[in-house]
């Protein structure tokens, strides 16, 4: 038999070949230089001999050999999207090289313990530095406001607690932190009671004393914060490998803004924040009610979380309308009979038969302080950078600041609470074309969960731009969703998402955002060491070669502050201008703040959108809108629920699953579950 030129052997495998394996071989080979290819049909006749085809498939593996060496790939053999740049990200940071090699180690089981001891010594060793106040007489700061308030609370009866010496730190948290104060104040008394010896102990700094309460922030940040990350990487990114949930754990973990404030400047946010956290976890495993419990305990700890009420509330409602009439008013009524019990058993003591009635207007006037400015210091909000050209406090009186500033929230949160409260009405709608069972969806979290993380961040970030009476540190709260974001998308393979470079630019803005308050505090050292390491951590670099707006964005960002902190080292502001360099940080992290506030509404909307609650006309159309975001998701979103790589719209979850954001569809099953989800 008479061997056929190697022209016809192209032609006989185009022949045996699929047609779209067809037309891409002969554009390979076109690029390639491999002679020409005529596209007349092939010649009429039976197969090759095999050795024939072993040759042309030799051939054809020499080619795809050229190709994965060549740097210059083909794009059609191996497309673009296929292959992510490499970046430090891929390579990947200190915290995921570490977690490898513990892993590879086989020492696994000790990854958790290890990274919280380690979290506690960097913590410990912050707080070494100096504080808020430290030798500042008279008045000192927040650590002598702290500790005034133990003192207070273990010598005065509970009626005094909010009237007693107002212009010495009078107490305006609620009274959570005044329970929390007097047991620590209990238990230092035991050690030494002239720690807290009524009005003789006022701004003591013995080191005895120091030690003690920089203990009892460890202590509840431990107890509370830590858990809550725990429970947040094990349930939240349940369907992804250990060691994602022990990196997410890290990235949360050796969080600087949280470390600066709370154990360099000296504050309890964490147990706030914990707390908070908590009622997002619980809600993510369906327990609504414990997680009612805890966020109104947040809110009975610091009035500040109140930023995240907006977002929680209008989940829950959402989810009332989810269940339906039946169901969802159940729920409702459960709701508000366990919130009013928990905020009754807070303010207890100040409620008949304890007190007259009336005793409960003292810390009412004391934890929402309308007496006081619009802004405290120089903070990055709206009311402060607008402030350079517009005077707000000659042009108008407290009671208009306070009305328009209340207004502007609330148009800045509406968004968030619409498109929960809208995404739980859609999809009743499509739950009962569904017929799917009321048990099943009560006690499941609820098919919009994935909003929660985005509406979280957009509340909180709209009271903190444009809310009453803000400092410079409750940029904390819009920093925890933000952050719980973050964590997942910088654990995820791949390119840099812009869930990864929007938290890292928030994260690092945050912390420029509180220079002029910490330096203040003597913590420029503090501020540096743990704003390098938890971007090493991370395997950040901000410099990188850019490739989309937002890293364009971010270069210009950092670039400005680095220009800030230079000049300020080297040149002394003018006397007619002493707040320049606060003013101009101000100038530069406001529109980041802005800008992620837009961010979160935006992709509010996606995932609203890719869940079929949000214009979803019909069951029908939210069906398909789920089906096709799903298509396209190639891999684990910020949010632990998948994510297009083009348009980073997160695919949604049937309702009749018990599915929420983290618990996506995966190979892998949870080895045990937690209330009625799995997690792992």
């Amino acid at each position: 038999m008479r061997t056929q030129p190697f022209l016809s052997q192209k032609q006989t495998v185009q022949r045996y070949s699929p047609p779209s394996r067809a037309a891409r071989t002969i554009s390979t080979l076109r690029k390639a230089g491999i002679g020409s290819i005529r596209r007349s049909s092939p010649p009429r006749g039976p197969a090759p001999p095999s050795g024939q085809r072993l040759k042309a498939s030799n051939s054809f593996r020499s080619l795809y050999d050229q190709e994965q060496t060549n740097p210059r790939r083909s794009s059609i053999m191996f497309p673009q999207r296929a292959q992510p740049p490499v970046g430090p990200r891929d390579e990947g940071g200190m915290g995921k090289r570490w977690v490898r090699w513990m892993h590879k180690q086989g020492l696994k089981r000790f990854v958790v313990l290890s990274s919280v001891l380690a979290a506690v010594w960097v913590k410990w060793a912050v707080g070494l530095g100096s504080y808020s106040g430290q030798g500042t007489p008279p008045m000192f700061g927040d650590y002598e406001a702290q500790r005034h308030w133990l003192e207070l609370t273990i010598h005065l009866p509970v009626r005094q607690w909010y009237t007693y010496d107002l212009q010495y730190w009078g107490l305006d948290y609620p009274p959570l932190t005044a329970y929390v104060s007097w047991l620590c104040g209990i238990v230092g008394s035991w050690i030494d009671p002239s720690w807290f010896a009524l009005a003789s102990s006022r701004g003591i700094e013995t080191p005895g004393s120091k030690i003690y309460m920089r203990a009892t922030v460890l202590a509840f940040d431990t107890l509370i914060y830590v858990p809550a990350l725990i429970f947040f990487a094990r349930a939240w990114q349940g369907t992804r490998s250990i060691r994602t949930q022990e990196l997410v754990l890290l990235v949360l973990l050796f969080h600087p803004a949280l470390a600066l404030i709370d154990f360099g400047h000296f504050q309890y946010n964490s147990v706030m924040l914990g707390l908070t956290l908590l009622a997002i976890n619980f809600f993510s495993t369906g327990h609504d009610l414990l997680g009612a419990v805890c966020f109104v305990l947040s809110l009975g700890f610091k009035q500040m979380a109140l930023y995240y009420a907006p977002a929680i509330g209008s989940y829950l409602l959402g989810k009332c309308l989810y269940l339906g009439s039946t169901k969802g008013s159940q729920l409702f009524i459960r709701l508000a009979l366990v919130t009013s019990a928990t905020f009754l058993v807070l303010f207890l003591p100040f409620l008949p038969p304890f007190a007259p009635l009336s005793a409960i207007r003292d810390p009412i006037a004391r934890i929402f302080p309308f007496a006081r400015g619009l802004f405290e210091d120089k903070v990055a909000n709206f009311w402060c950078a607008s402030d350079v050209l517009v005077k707000w406090r000659r042009w108008a009186s407290r009671g208009i600041l306070v009305q328009l500033s209340a207004g502007l929230t609330a148009l800045g949160f509406l968004p968030a609470a619409a498109g929960l409260i809208s995404a739980g009405w859609k999809l009743r709608k499509r739950a009962q074309t569904a017929q799917e069972t009321d048990k099943e969806k009560e006690d499941a979290a609820t098919p919009m969960l994935p909003l929660l993380p985005y509406a979280l961040l957009t509340s909180s970030m709209s009271f903190f731009l444009f809310s009453f009476q803000v400092h410079e540190k409750t940029i904390l709260l819009p920093l925890l969703p933000m952050t719980l974001i973050l964590a997942g998308a910088a654990s995820a393979p791949g390119t840099h998402t812009s869930a990864y470079n929007m938290g890292m630019l928030v994260n690092n803005v945050a912390v420029f955002s509180m220079w002029p308050l910490l330096k203040r505090d003597g913590l420029s050292l503090q501020y540096v060491a743990l704003t390098v390491f938890w971007n090493h951590l991370l395997g950040y670099n901000p410099f990188q070669k850019p490739r989309t707006f937002l890293q364009y964005l971010s270069i210009a960002v950092y670039g400005a502050c680095a220009i800030l902190h230079l000049l300020e080292l080297m040149i002394t502001p003018p006397s007619r201008l002493p707040d320049i360099y606060p003013v101009l940080n101000v100038l530069i992290s406001t529109p980041v703040f802005v800008f992620a506030w837009l961010w979160s509404i935006k992709r509010g909307v996606e995932v609203g959108w890719a869940l079929g609650g949000i214009g979803a006309s019909s069951s029908r159309h939210a069906d398909h809108k789920i089906s096709a975001s799903s298509t396209v998701a190639n891999g684990p979103s910020s949010t632990g629920i998948k994510e297009n790589s083009d348009s980073g719209i997160p695919a949604g979850a049937k309702p009749g699953t018990r599915r929420s954001l983290g618990f996506a569809d995966s190979k892998r099953r949870a080895p045990f579950r937690t209330g009625s989800v799995e997690a792992s």
